[in-house]
């Protein structure tokens, strides 16, 4: 990981650049349309785009597509902004495509009067048939022979409100026999009589992506347009329009996007889970989305450092899942407060201590950390373990407690098994113990050896929460080539809540929102559901990668 990496594709580019003396500084920009929250693959495309631009000296704004007022919306744009600072970012201009509205009309006038544009009134259907196949060329209609007189009157009539949605549309005037089908006379603007977020009701007409994309770039002077590889059949068109204009030239590039294992990031699946409650929002820890992220405890330097590792690739692939949970884990290991907390609580009477007795433990908030500090534990008569953690009849290694054996309290004593206490119904429902007073950790030099330590918290001191454990959402881990519809491969295990797990105190003392490790259970953090009588914690993620075991079985 410490290994110099070589550049990537796109590095080169701007290094060349550069050194040629193309620009004197690089300038990228982040396009989100706001309508949904950014997901794991924007989260690529923020790293690349606002990296690059740290790396070389330049820049980077924040430009949103706002050209579909439908779908848009302010919550939208504030979780956006949040997302991008969260993952440790700062944007140097805020920009809107609306911004733009009106020079991009001037642009479409200036097309026009170049008989390179012109107002079709047929339907989107006819427009479909008479583009032709890709073996076939398109044909052209009636309206395409329009003078330019009659295009600008037509044009102005549409902006002025004359027109109902889909009555007409203004179209680019390239070449129906091309190849490349987006040529073939695309869309420039079309009608939608629809409130906007940002302008409300001044514009009833609205630029396509193709021609707001572009331009906008141009407007901003950026030197280097970053998209996902389906943009590269639009890359001629995004040339032809700025060659048309005679305005900025800036550049497309085109990279791989993020395809990652048992995730959907599409916008239109993504909205359903949230519309049809399959999940609780947006910000469900089980989404791909930055937010859920956030919310589930990963850090933003866990996903930048995954960013980078992943790198910048010319052709689609797929990234498992399992990666970013390394990530998360190798900062969590170095950050997280470690903390005891009992799932399955099983009572355990230490015969031989005191009554009333206590006594402070020292335990450290983080191995990995020398000033992280300690905290005080109160070692009582009463304590709980793991139920799991205990076993009458216990095969050969198994090294926690059974009756007779030792194991090691984390921070505290060794302890014996002396008897097992059952109910009616034969179940176990306390074990009692002694302790061994010359085994304290940190000052133990009696010989007596342990293999197994177990977490515990006290009875009398344990503070109730409850657990939310994550999992993948989905059970297949190629979610891009499935057969039948995507909810069919839920994950039915996906979330599992547990009300009655048991905390030493010192957990809800901490500041909020940290992480932690609970020990031998995995990382976590407080849930924004909390309040002061129902403490939640959401798992991040286990300690180890044991999904990937469960694959190879």
């Amino acid at each position: 990981m410490s290994e110099e990496k070589s550049l990537n594709f796109i590095e080169e580019i701007v290094e060349n650049d550069l050194k040629e003396g193309k620009y004197k500084t690089i300038l990228t920009r982040f396009p989100p349309e706001p309508n949904g929250y950014l997901h794991v693959g924007h989260a690529k495309s923020i790293c690349l785009n606002f990296g690059l631009a740290i790396k070389y000296g330049g820049k980077t704004n924040l430009r949103f597509d706002d050209t579909n007022p439908i779908t848009e919306d302010t919550e939208y744009v504030d979780s956006i902004k949040e997302d991008i600072k969260w993952l440790g970012f700062e944007w140097a201009n805020e920009f809107y495509a609306s911004d733009y509205f009106e020079q991009l009309y001037q642009f479409a006038i200036q097309l026009i009067r170049k008989g390179l544009a012109y107002v079709d009134d047929s339907t989107s259907e006819e427009i479909a048939l008479q583009k032709g196949t890709p073996v076939q060329p398109g044909v052209p209609n009636q309206f395409r022979e329009r003078s330019i007189e009659e295009n600008l009157r037509l044009f102005e009539e549409m902006r002025a409100g004359k027109y109902a949605d889909g009555e007409k549309v203004l179209r680019a005037k390239i070449d129906l026999a091309s190849p490349n089908m987006l040529l073939r006379d695309p869309l420039l603007y079309r009608i939608k009589h629809a409130h906007h977020h940002r302008t409300g009701d001044k514009w009833c007409i609205y630029p396509m992506y193709d021609f707001a994309h572009g331009q906008s770039d141009s407007i901003e002077n950026i030197t280097h347009s970053i998209c996902t590889l389906e943009f590269v059949p639009h890359r001629t068109l995004y040339d032809w329009l700025i060659e048309k204009l005679e305005i900025f030239p800036s550049h497309q590039y085109e990279f791989a996007r993020l395809n990652m294992t048992y995730t959907v990031v599409s916008k239109r699946k993504l909205l359903k889970l949230v519309n049809e409650k399959i999940v609780s929002g947006w910000d469900d820890p089980r989404m791909p989305t930055i937010s859920a992220m956030r919310r589930r405890g990963y850090t933003p330097k866990a996903i930048r450092d995954f960013c980078d590792r992943i790198g910048v690739a010319k052709r689609d692939n797929m990234i498992d899942l399992s990666l970013l949970e390394f990530f998360v884990r190798e900062d969590l290991n170095k950050t997280a407060f470690r903390r005891m907390v009992v799932f399955n609580p099983l009572k355990i009477v230490i015969t031989n201590f005191p009554e009333n007795a206590e006594e402070l433990l020292e335990g450290e908030n983080n191995p990995e950390d020398k000033i992280s500090g300690s905290r005080q534990i109160i070692f009582t008569k009463e304590i709980f373990i793991e139920r799991e953690d205990f076993l009458e009849d216990p095969p050969k290694k198994f090294f926690r407690l059974a009756p007779g054996q030792l194991v090691r309290l984390k921070y505290a004593y060794i302890i014996r098994c002396d008897e097992v206490v059952k109910n009616d119904n034969g179940e176990i429902i306390e074990l009692h113990c002694s302790y061994l007073p010359e085994t304290k950790s940190g000052n133990d030099n009696s010989g007596i050896k342990a293999k197994g330590t177990l977490h515990w918290v006290s009875s009398k001191y344990a503070k109730p929460i409850q657990l939310r454990l994550y999992d993948r959402l989905f059970t297949n881990a190629d979610m891009d080539n499935i057969e039948g519809e995507y909810t069919d491969f839920l994950n039915p295990n996906s979330l599992q809540v547990i009300n009655n797990a048991l905390a030493e105190p010192q957990l809800l003392k901490d500041p909020e929102y940290a992480s932690y490790q609970f020990l031998r259970k995995g990382y976590f953090i407080k849930d924004k559901d909390s309040d002061t009588e129902h403490i939640i914690f959401n798992r991040t993620v286990d300690l180890k990668d044991s999904w990937s075991k469960e694959i190879k079985k």
